[in-house]
């Protein structure tokens, strides 16, 4: 049960429901974000909430049975849409594209994407300066050096800065120079990085984990959600299976799915989600058509010489053919009645 609270709701107004609702069996916790006040009830007891939802302080109220409440469709249906400023939305009805390096790697690594970028309209960024690699050996990002140097560029260019956080203590330092955190398949199960997400007013994209299930990655936006920010994007970036033949398995079928379940926009990331630049494009557009909202990939000046995930990231000729690409299937998509 999820019951929306009026702004003008007074403490003694709040303390009377929280108490009767409690009554009925109901475990409930209050949940404070960026746009409301929510009490959110657990319990298996069925009770006519007609009883409590003309009381005085509630704005509506809402019978939920997913486990995933708070980012539950089932409460909310019209979807949200995450604003960054200046015009710049990854929203349902739109198609948002994100583009760049695995790895930001120097200055004028930073000042030919963004030339691309700018060539191209696309105004969001991800780019990683801390990077979670299997090898301890491997390239690990200029930490926030980098990011503070790729802001800069950034903000002249009126780009949108996407990256990753990997740990608790990164998240202040990283605060005034990120647009959208990026919680990575390796960490979409950390709960104390979730938790304090859930207390900063910034958008989080959160990556569907390696073996995750749909469920999981839900279970974890819910942690964000009940910390206090709504503003949050879920990635489906391809699961580990018994296929080897490319990277991961990119599933497309939690597209549609994510989207009938939850109020959040979804964005595909068919880089990692197959692995390898020759398929890259077909699988970005196969995204498109399934109903993402937005498409975030890899591109480099020339690839085979990135620091890292070379094997997976288009160059700039590549990348500007599939914006273009991207933004045309987009367009007959919205042409058919089924997404």
């Amino acid at each position: 049960m999820i019951i929306q609270l009026k702004n003008d709701i007074s403490e003694s107004q709040k303390e009377a429901l929280i108490d009767e609702v409690s009554q009925t069996g109901y475990k409930i916790t209050e949940v404070k974000t960026q746009l409301g006040d929510y009490l959110v009830g657990i319990g298996k007891k069925e009770f006519d909430i007609r009883r409590i939802g003309q009381k005085e302080g509630i704005q509506d109220i809402h019978i939920v049975s997913d486990e995933y409440k708070l980012v539950s469709k089932k409460w909310k249906v019209a979807p949200t849409a995450i604003d960054l400023g200046d015009g710049i939305s990854i929203k349902d009805g739109d198609m948002a594209v994100i583009a760049g390096p695995c790895s930001i790697e120097s200055e004028d690594q930073i000042r030919k994407v963004i030339g691309h970028l700018k060539e191209n309209n696309i105004k969001m960024m991800r780019g990683g300066v801390f990077k979670p690699r299997s090898s301890p050996y491997a390239f690990r990002g200029l930490g926030l050096d980098g990011l503070k140097l790729w802001y800069e560029l950034a903000q002249e260019a009126g780009i949108k800065i996407v990256t990753e956080v990997m740990q608790v203590s990164q998240i202040e330092e990283m605060y005034p120079y990120v647009d959208i955190y990026q919680v990575g398949a390796r960490n979409t199960q950390n709960f104390n990085l979730l938790d304090e997400l859930g207390k900063v007013d910034k958008a989080v994209m959160i990556k569907r984990g390696i073996s995750g299930t749909i469920e999981e990655l839900l279970q974890s936006a819910e942690y964000v959600f009940s910390g206090g920010n709504e503003k949050l994007i879920l990635c489906e970036r391809g699961i580990r299976t018994y296929e080897r033949a490319s990277r991961n398995t990119l599933d497309l079928n939690a597209v549609p799915i994510l989207k009938a379940k939850s109020h959040l926009p979804v964005i595909v990331d068919p880089s990692h989600g197959i692995g390898l630049r020759e398929y890259v494009s077909q699988m970005a557009l196969a995204g498109v058509m399934a109903g993402a909202d937005g498409i975030i990939y890899e591109t480099h000046e020339i690839p085979e010489k990135a620091y890292s995930d070379g094997q997976q990231t288009l160059d700039f000729a590549q990348s500007a053919l599939l914006t273009d690409w991207i933004r045309k299937t987009f367009e007959m998509r919205k042409t058919f009645d089924l997404i």
